[in-house]
This record gives C-alpha cells, sequence and structure tokens, in this order.
C-alpha cells in the first residue's frame, strides 16, 4: 500500500535537489517517517529526483 504524496513531502523539508534515493531514503528516515512512507520511497522505480514533484509523480506511478 502506498501512501499519500503530500503526506511523503512533509518528511522531506529542508532536501536539496537533485537528490538520490538515498539521500531522499535518510532525510525521510531523520524527519521520523514511519515505516509505510519509506517503504513507499524504497519501492520508488527512481533513483533519483530533480524536484518534489519528481517524487509525487514516482509515488503516482508506483
Amino acid at each position: 500500500m502506498t501512501v499519500n504524496p503530500i503526506q511523503v513531502q512533509k518528511f522531506l523539508g529542508g532536501i536539496d535537489y537533485p537528490a538520490t534515493k538515498e539521500e531522499v531514503l535518510r532525510t525521510a528516515q531523520r524527519q521520523g517517517a514511519d515505516d509505510q512512507v519509506l517503504d513507499t520511497l524504497r519501492g520508488l522505480d527512481r533513483d533519483d529526483f530533480n524536484s518534489p514533484n519528481d517524487i509525487s509523480e514516482a509515488i503516482g506511478g508506483s
């Protein structure tokens, strides 16, 4: 089960883009993301992101 992209974005405050999937995961984890959010990010098909919109699009397509 995936989460809402807006739910994910609240855990990515302060991240610098472009960012790799690993950077996104580390930032979300530091910001207190739960396992469901982290699992969703791990499952994304992309390995790098140029903006928050890229992450939202990847979540919507997963």
